[in-house]
């Protein structure tokens, strides 16, 4: 994938290529701090989103992404990668925050940060070049999708009844105008001017104008007003979740109430169907009521130590029992999918990034979110793909991007909770028009069958299941499988006679576990004269499979009273070929020397 644009299919091919994500200025400092300021109006919904999701108040969610912006633009090994507070941890934690409430979240991420640092430390960032190209490719596009499919909650407003409605009439057409003029402005602004970033610019503009539509004088103060803007998500979504709480109080207070009267047997999905009983009027206004529309923003302090506010578990090894399976998958999760968006950057930016630097980095980062507050975290691919488009290339963008982000928080909340959700979603799908690979859907007809198959559930498996790291590793697997099989149908042998009468095998194709059983037919024992010799210049042995049918080979040849020789093995070969005895002659003078992957990264 090295040049991720945005290219038209042939029936548009008339139309200017303005999606390209290549474009903006960069190298330059302030391109970095326009970049940056861009990148931190994105940040906020984002945090705020993923926090309502793991649980966690929205500030923990900020905070995570100040924290994690800052230190991973300092220490990461990848200039011009945004880190924040990610959906893909938040799915993670959201279930140990739950069951065990969430002070015990903080010193879980403190624990995936010590084993982040460790994997980098132990240099295991350079195993990020295993990913295929077509993994690579599925990766994107379901990537693209999966963006696209998370902007529909900002289409979405409190109903009447406390859960979050679609937009209809005036307010979803204003919606629509808006978001098509951001995405119009961020297209073709870059053909007047570069002195700023397209992205920037828009989210400005269509703000001032937001600004005006949503200041009629004559509204009604209990009337939503026209244009949805960061406060108004902010306060229909904690709504939302306070209406859900209730209700799944009340589910619970029945059922544990009428189970005891119902009939041994019933099943549980029945139990729960049949006392899932709505809120009533009252119990309705109680839960919307509960909710202060003045705590509810961004607004907050310096982050602090996390012990100051919440309650921490015991340092104790029972505590250590419940966090480290979590911190285990967070960890892996947050330096997959870190590792993925460093690997998508540099096909961007033609550079290249240092695996094991950034696992160190999102390591420091995490270890830090936990002390002060945050709810850890890891690359954005969104928000890096928009800082990449702003024309950010340097640390200078992510640490402008936090130190915003903070300042967003201390002192202008109130202006940022009054920005229009038009223009941060059209900036999004912005972005996920420049990170589909379009050329996928023009060449897919000259790329192999299995490896279409590969993009394909890699793709899929994307969108349907929102997990980005198992897709990867799924993809990863599924390739090797498909390689396997592949080689396994590669491994040949030329058999010729020497002037003294011995029989030589000279292999090709590579020896390992899945070309065993292909390895075995090769041979003829029962046929062969009394002197064989095996040549592996031409072939590799990779793996205890191949040694072992190696190894059997040579018992066969024993218990028939005749010698084989066995020549160009490697080193390993040869040591662990004990079973064969006197049997095993190995020319070490020819042994060819075999190259590993090395630990630069």
């Amino acid at each position: 994938m090295s040049d991720i644009t945005f290219r038209f299919p042939r029936f548009l091919s008339s139309v200017p290529k303005v999606f390209d994500l290549r474009s903006g200025t960069s190298g330059s400092s302030r391109a970095d701090i326009l970049s940056g300021l861009t990148v931190a109006l994105a940040l906020v919904p984002e945090a705020v989103a993923f926090a309502f999701l793991a649980g966690v108040p929205p500030l923990v969610g900020l905070y995570a992404a100040f924290i994690l912006c800052l230190v991973t633009s300092v220490l990461g090994g990848r200039p011009g990668m945004i880190s924040g507070a990610t959906g893909a941890m938040g799915v993670v934690v959201v279930a140990l925050v739950a069951d065990h409430g969430i002070g015990y979240l903080f010193p879980a991420v403190v624990l995936c940060g010590l084993l982040q640092m460790a994997a980098g430390l132990l240099k295991l960032g350079k195993f990020i070049r295993i990913v295929p190209h077509p993994v690579m490719l599925g990766f994107v596009n379901g990537l693209a999708v999966v963006i696209l499919l998370a902007q529909v909650g900002s289409f979405q407003t409190l109903g009447d009844q406390g859960a979050m409605v679609f937009l209809s009439g005036t307010r979803l057409w204003l919606m629509l105008g808006l978001v098509a003029i951001t995405m119009a402005i961020i297209a073709f602004l870059p053909r007047l001017t570069k002195a700023m970033p397209s992205s920037l610019a828009a989210i400005l503009l269509v703000s001032a104008v937001g600004y005006v539509v949503n200041s009629d004088p004559d509204a009604a103060a209990d009337q939503p007003r026209p244009l949805l803007t960061v406060g108004d998500m902010l306060y229909s979504s904690t709504v939302a979740s306070a209406v859900q709480d209730a209700q799944d109080k009340k589910n619970a207070a029945i059922l544990a109430t009428n189970s005891a009267r119902l009939p041994e047997g019933l099943s549980a999905v029945f139990l729960e169907d049949a006392t899932s009983v709505p809120l009533n009027g009252a119990e309705l206004a109680g839960a919307v009521a509960s909710v202060d529309p003045s705590s509810v923003g961004i607004a907050g302090g310096f982050p602090r130590p996390a012990w100051w506010d919440f309650e921490w578990p015991p340092f104790a090894l029972e505590t250590l029992i419940i966090i480290f399976p979590f911190s285990l998958i967070l960890a892996g999760v947050g330096l997959i999918e870190s590792l993925m968006t460093m690997t998508l950057i540099d096909e961007l930016t033609n550079t290249r990034g240092s695996g094991n630097r950034e696992c160190v980095g999102q390591g420091v980062a995490n270890i830090t979110c936990g002390l002060l507050g945050g709810m850890g975290g890891c690359a954005m691919i969104g928000q890096s793909l928009i800082n990449i488009k702003s024309g950010g290339r340097g640390r200078l963008s992510g640490m402008t991007a936090a130190v915003a982000l903070l300042l967003f928080i201390l002192f202008f909340a109130p202006y940022i909770e009054r920005v229009p959700m038009a223009a941060l979603v059209g900036v999004m799908f912005m972005v996920v028009i420049g990170t589909f690979e379009w050329t996928t859907l023009q060449t897919w007809r000259r790329i192999p069958a299995p490896e279409i198959l590969i993009m394909v559930v890699v793709s899929v498996y994307t969108v349907l299941m929102h997990d980005l790291a198992s897709a990867v590793i799924f993809g990863v697997a599924l390739s090797a499988i498909v390689f396997s099989w592949n080689k396994s149908k590669h491994l040949l042998a030329d058999a010729h006679f020497n002037e003294y009468g011995a029989k030589i095998y000279q292999l090709h194709g590579v020896l390992f576990f899945g070309s065993v059983a292909r390895f075995k037919t090769l041979f003829s024992p029962q046929d062969d004269p009394d002197v064989v010799v095996i040549d592996f210049y031409f072939s590799r042995v990779y793996d205890q499979s191949a040694l072992e049918a190696i190894n059997a080979l040579a018992d066969r040849y024993e218990k028939l009273g005749k010698k084989i020789h066995l020549r160009h093995l490697s080193e390993d070969c040869r040591r662990l070929l004990h079973r064969a005895g006197d049997l095993v002659e190995v020319n070490i003078s020819e042994d060819p020397h075999y190259h590993v992957a090395t630990d630069h990264a």
